[in-house]
């Protein structure tokens, strides 16, 4: 059984590769030599993610992914990881790329915070944003 799950609350759409970017996300995990436990995704709305911004983070904003790191000190990774497809599309239009390739480095951008990176700081978005490009690449095979 993988340790990553896709879950979805009152979305639904079509991803022909779910299986690989499983496999994906646990190779993430294996080259960043984390251990991971288990890992949930939950592909939802906007409003359903906004509702967990305000509720869990107080924020009043939309957003394309909240992370919950959900293990204890020292032991390996659990984590929920919810995922607004509406953003998803949204962000692929205004970035200009296509939506599998958005959705790759959504879910990619989550694994990572669960394997200490942060995007807080300028440096700290670069370094995220390098390792999602490589990530990506991995993905497609683009390397």
């Amino acid at each position: 059984m993988s340790k990553v799950q896709f879950n979805y609350a009152g979305v639904q759409f079509k991803f022909s590769t779910k299986t690989k970017l499983k496999l994906h996300v646990e190779h993430i995990f294996k080259m960043e030599q984390i251990s991971l436990d288990h890992l949930e995704y939950v592909f939802c709305s906007d409003e359903f993610l906004l509702n967990i911004n305000q509720s869990f983070l107080n924020h009043d904003t939309l957003t394309d992914i909240i992370t919950f790191p959900l293990q204890e000190k020292n032991q390996p990774v659990v984590g929920e990881i919810y995922i607004s497809i509406d953003r998803v599309k949204e962000n692929a239009r205004l970035f200009e790329t296509n939506f599998q390739t958005e959705l790759i480095r959504v879910v990619s951008h989550g694994a990572l915070h669960l394997c200490g990176y942060k995007d807080k700081t300028k440096a700290q978005q670069t370094l995220m944003r390098s390792k999602e490009d490589f990530y990506i690449n991995n993905f497609l095979g683009n390397n």
